[in-house]
């Protein structure tokens, strides 16, 4: 489980340490959650959970005469979207929980959007129901987020390196990374929270953990930093964390080729409409 206190502490500084490594990993997904939010007109944007701010800053570019705004709860994460987009006019970065936030009169989004950071949320069908409540009528939304566990090759083979019971299942429907992993659980709280006109799009992409002369290395240490096996290895210790880091080694080496470390991964891009 993975809730809001955890990005505004631990998680959040990890992810603001490990921007540029995330945003690579991400890189194939970004672009193509870019495409289908940027293929009709907006006036205002927002961005909910929008970590680093890469899909922030990529929306603020192309669209100059359109208000962007990035909220996310970390503080850390806040201080690198706003460092990176600080050279765009029409971008606003705020330190905000998007099932709380509001909009300046007058600036009703009509295009929201997210990277992977709706998952979170302690009550998904309030946070909606929120967040519909702001945005302008018949307003988009497109966001993204990790089907199953099983679907996702990146975390069954990464787990097959750690010891039994280190990375316990939990619950499935808890705030986390997989939360949403059911389309039929998200498609119910989209309607639960008043939202129509829902859509699924399976998108599979390389998640790209390592690159370079030392791409093998440069994998092991951003695994190790980001995703459910480095929170399991942390609580590891002496011998047994050195085996299991030895065989994370071994997993991410069969995954090298040519310079480069990916592994499968699995999403949706979720799309919907705002009440009219």
């Amino acid at each position: 489980m993975t809730d809001a206190s955890d990005w505004i502490s631990r998680v959040g500084k990890s992810w603001a340490y490990e921007w540029e490594r995330t945003d690579r990993s991400f890189a194939p997904l970004t672009q193509r959650l870019f495409d289908v939010a940027d293929s009709s007109s907006f006036a205002r944007a927002l961005d909910i959970g929008c970590g680093a701010g890469e899909l922030t800053l990529q929306l603020g570019q192309a669209r100059a005469k359109t208000r962007v705004t990035g909220v996310d709860i970390s503080e850390d994460l806040v201080a690198v979207a706003r460092e990176r987009c600080s050279g765009l006019a029409n971008v606003r970065i705020e330190q905000a929980d998007a099932a709380r936030w509001n909009p300046p009169k007058g600036e009703a989004p009509d295009l929201l959007v997210s990277r992977h950071g709706v998952m979170f949320f302690d009550d998904p069908v309030g946070a909606f129901s929120h967040i519909a409540s702001q945005a302008a009528p018949a307003a988009r939304l497109v966001f993204s987020c990790f089907r199953t566990v099983g679907e996702n090759g990146w975390v069954r083979e990464l787990a097959t390196a750690l010891p039994p019971g280190a990375a316990p299942a939990g619950d499935p429907n808890a705030p986390g990374p997989f939360a949403f992993g059911n389309r039929e659980r998200v498609e119910g709280i989209l309607n639960a929270a008043g939202w129509r006109d829902i859509g699924f799009e399976a998108f599979n992409y390389p998640m790209v953990g390592g690159a370079g002369d030392q791409a093998v290395e440069d994998g092991l240490s951003y695994f190790l930093r980001i995703g459910p096996a480095a929170r399991a290895v942390a609580m590891l210790e002496g011998a047994e964390r050195e085996q299991t880091i030895d065989r994370l080694r071994g997993v991410i080496e069969r995954h090298h080729a040519d310079g480069i470390v990916a592994l499968p991964s699995a999403a949706w891009i979720v799309t919907a409409r705002a009440p009219a």
